[in-house]
């Protein structure tokens, strides 16, 4: 039997809204805006949750998530906020659509049928899908609703995996690990990130040179001290850890090592 992705919202949604509920929350919503003075709603019909949903990811990406509301939606759509509830019963809905809008984004390469490179392809895809939207570390692994697109892509997740023959708890930690890896790794480039940028505010005018001069006397002084020989040496050789030259060799690096755990975890393997 196939579901539409309305029917696949309301299996899965923890508030239980359908098409009747969210209808009857939204006439109730207008009414009691109406009661207290607010305009009937300019467009109603015209609007689409597509719509809605795609105008408000396009704010979070731009200005966070904490920019969200139905009225700051309301105004880039040039509608007014009621019509809005037609659509989505309330903020916190809305951002449910919203991170299963963005599981849709993601494009997955065709299964290869080998775990290593399929469970790769995914993480790859889904930091790139992180790096898009900033805004999606706020919410992410908080928001208990299944989306029909989150629900296609964990479907597409457990199938990767199924030829290791594991357990179903097993399984679901093996892709739990992964994702807190790499959410764990965009979480540290976001930080470096914001690093990079304060830095070049408190440069100013200072030149590449200047500021290449003002780190190595600091190393110098590091270096008299004879306490830190390790982290001179680094200096020494010319090693930035948080450079953004070397985030995707780092990122590929600490993948493998989880990869490599997960294998040897795989039955049939010894330990």
């Amino acid at each position: 039997m196939e579901l539409d992705d309305e029917e696949l919202w309301s299996i899965f949604d923890r508030r239980n809204l359908g098409r009747d509920r969210r209808e009857q929350r939204a006439n109730q919503r207008i009414k009691d805006m109406q009661d207290h003075g607010h305009q009937a709603p300019r467009r109603v019909r015209s609007l689409s949750r597509d719509e809605i949903v795609k105008t408000a990811i396009k704010v979070a990406d731009a200005e966070g998530a904490q920019a969200i509301s139905m009225r700051r939606i309301a105004r880039e759509l040039n509608a007014g906020a009621m019509s809005l509830y037609w659509h989505v019963s309330s903020k916190d809905e809305l951002l449910d659509f919203m991170l299963d809008a963005v599981e849709g984004e993601e494009e997955f390469p065709p299964v290869t049928g080998d775990w290593r490179t399929d469970l790769t392809a995914a993480a790859w895809t889904q930091r790139t899908a992180l790096r898009r939207h900033e805004w999606l570390m706020d919410f992410i692994g908080g928001r208990p609703p299944l989306g029909p697109n989150t629900l296609r892509n964990l479907e597409r997740s457990l199938a990767t995996i199924d030829s290791l023959g594991l357990d179903m708890v097993t399984a679901l930690n093996v892709l739990g690990t992964l994702a807190t890896y790499v959410m764990g790794a965009v979480l540290r480039e976001f930080r470096e990130m914001g690093v990079e940028r304060r830095d070049r505010e408190a440069a100013g005018g200072l030149t590449e040179d200047d500021l290449h001069k003002i780190v190595h006397d600091h190393v110098q002084k590091l270096r008299g001290t004879g306490r830190f020989p390790h982290f001179t040496r680094m200096y020494e050789e010319g090693i930035d850890p948080d450079s953004a030259e070397t985030r995707d060799a780092r990122f590929e690096f600490g993948l493998r090592c989880v990869l490599d755990g997960i294998a040897a975890r795989l039955p049939g393997q010894p330990g």
